[in-house]
């Protein structure tokens, strides 16, 4: 089946609400609120690393695997979750993933060991893959053709959200509670998350079950592996960047740690305003959306190698940077189901897998690059590899069909 599937032909396979059917925005509200609480917890160790290093009496670079863990398990999640649960209605998929999270981060709060914070981290690694796999998918089931990209924006507001939540908040109430208890209240999180699924959530029947063929499928289509390469390419230049950005304001303009949690919070709320901006440019291209926020971190990131001596210049650059970012998630969520409609839900865990694949492997080069050309390596990656996934979408890719 070619990319230029026809509206009709991409309702009929994967169930796009018609134009004159009530579109489900309670639903993808509480969608958003799940991907909030699941992202949150993603980056909660980074913000309390170190007081689950001294507390566990574990090395902070042994506290930092957990990170690794949660990714690496989320890949094979997000592919897999999709085809393993082919047979069951969507909505119980999501409860049970949500209800993982919950486990997930009670676990982790009564953690006396490694092991034990490890095991807490796999199960959240399970819920993260899967959920991020099916929400942008079953979003084409739940709003109009002509609602997706805003829907989409909606779902990733709540990655955006948890740039704050997860990041300078979390180190916040570890300062307050400990970091026991802000995992107890991620916790708390995912219930509220899953008693607004379980109250909103329309039956979304299985429909085209998904098969280990379609993954081979979608991999043969010129466009599934523009994109894929892409992610690769532009997100591990974004997380190289973003996972280092503290030594960088540590060594170039030289801030403290109240004045780095205020840079970052501006990122946070950048982040929360791009996204949403994003959506409507996204909405009217989406090679536009992703050229242009790959291009902005790019330039970006060569100011702050020039300029982000000057704090004023960090601050502003990194809160611009935020809002850039925020083009990211809905602008490849809806080139996804508008190149791959009819196996959105296989498609959306290969994206997925590509940016947490593309998000770990950001975070070890931009560990060796700190560790061998200080923190200005990060930052330098990033503005080589933004700018060119930015050149590799403008000169190779094509804008995708509009349902």
């Amino acid at each position: 089946m070619s990319d230029s599937l026809s509206a009709t032909a991409d309702a009929e396979l994967v169930g796009i609400v018609p134009e004159e059917r009530t579109a489900a925005w309670p639903a993808v509200f509480a969608l958003s609120m799940g991907v909030f609480a699941l992202v949150s917890a993603e980056f909660l160790p980074a913000s309390v690393l170190t007081s689950i290093a001294a507390d566990l009496s574990i090395s902070v670079g042994a506290a930092g695997q957990t990170v690794t863990v949660t990714s690496l398990v989320g890949v094979a999640a997000a592919i897999f979750t999709p085809i393993v649960t082919s047979r069951f209605d969507r909505r119980l998929v999501l409860w049970s993933l949500l209800s993982l999270l919950a486990l997930s981060s009670l676990v982790t709060a009564l953690a006396n060991g490694f092991v034990m914070l490890l095991a807490a981290r796999f199960l959240l690694g399970l819920a993260l893959g899967g959920f991020w796999s099916m929400a942008p998918a079953l979003t084409l089931r739940l709003v109009p053709a002509q609602s997706v990209p805003r829907a989409l924006a909606l779902i990733s507001a709540g990655v955006s959200a948890a740039f704050i939540g997860g990041g300078p908040l979390g180190a916040y109430l570890d300062s307050l509670i400990g970091w026991r208890m802000v995992f107890g209240l991620s916790a708390a999180l995912a219930g509220v998350a899953l008693l607004a699924l379980l109250a909103t959530m329309p039956a979304l029947p299985p429909q085209a079950a998904p098969r280990l063929g379609t993954l081979g499928v979608l991999l043969s289509r010129p466009s599934i592996r523009l994109m894929l390469i892409s992610v690769l390419v532009i997100i591990s230049g974004q997380f190289t960047g973003f996972t280092y950005i503290r030594p960088f304001l540590e060594h170039a303009p030289q801030l403290g740690v109240t004045a780095i949690t205020v840079v970052l919070l501006g990122y946070g709320l950048g982040n929360v305003v791009g996204n949403f901006a994003g959506g409507a440019v996204a909405g009217r291209g989406v090679k536009l959306a992703i050229v242009s926020f790959a291009l902005a971190i790019g330039v970006l990131a060569l100011v702050m190698l020039q300029f982000g001596a000057s704090p004023i210049v960090a601050g502003i650059t990194v809160a611009l940077w935020g809002f850039a970012f925020g083009f990211a998630p809905v602008g490849f969520q809806t080139w996804m189901v508008r190149v791959a409609a009819d196996h959105a839900e296989s498609a959306s865990g290969l994206v997925t897998a590509a940016f947490l694949v593309a998000i770990a492997s950001g975070a070890v080069l931009g560990g060796l690059l700190v560790n061998h050309v200080g923190g200005l390596g990060p930052i330098g990656y990033m503005a080589v590899a933004t700018l060119a996934g930015a050149l590799l979408v403008l000169v190779a890719g094509k804008e995708p069909p509009r349902p």
